[in-house]
């Protein structure tokens, strides 16, 4: 088995820095263990992925490069303003059925906050965040394109499934209406 490659220790990723601190922010402020994003770095560049865990080293994904920095890195920039995200007991889950089960409302809550997140991080970003449940084989992750044009797909595990909209209104993560 081959061992990690070398990664650079990096003080910051450049035009980058906005996502880390608003993955950051949105890591700090909300249940999640971990909060990652894809983001667009312009034409002819492959998206970038930010991996931002909860008192875990930033990793961020270039392309053919990958660096890491502290997860206190000062950086110059400030989070825009996300939500609050209230504190939500880890939910039972059957990754089998795609059951979840905990706080009334409170996955819909999370769905809306990880929408806002990829909203905030810009057209074409991608946000997911990851939340501890009770069975800690099976955390469930949450994912939202910017904008609301896709379904928020829910993940136990690595068993996605479609977020349905609630009755008579916008789909979970969908900021826009």
């Amino acid at each position: 088995m081959d061992a990690e490659p070398d990664i650079e220790m990096v003080d910051s990723v450049g035009e980058l820095d906005r996502v880390v601190v608003t993955l950051r922010d949105f890591l700090h402020r909300s249940p999640a263990a971990r909060a990652i994003a894809v983001v667009s770095r312009g034409p002819g560049k492959e998206a970038a992925v930010v991996d931002c865990g909860r008192f875990e080293a930033i990793e961020v994904e270039l392309g053919d490069r990958t660096v890491r920095l502290a997860h206190d890195a000062p950086l110059a920039v400030e989070p825009p303003p996300l939500p609050d995200v209230k504190p939500i007991p880890p939910f039972e889950v059957d990754p089998e059925s795609g059951e979840v089960a905990g706080t009334i409302g409170g996955l819909e809550h999370l769905a809306d906050a990880v929408g806002a997140l990829a909203d905030a991080l810009g057209p074409e970003s991608v946000a997911m965040a990851v939340f501890a449940t009770t069975d800690p084989s099976n955390p469930l992750s949450v994912s939202c394109r910017a904008g609301g044009t896709e379904p928020t797909v829910v993940a136990i595990g690595d068993r996605p499934f479609e977020l349905p909209p609630p009755p008579g209104g916008p789909p979970p993560g969908d900021q826009a209406a």
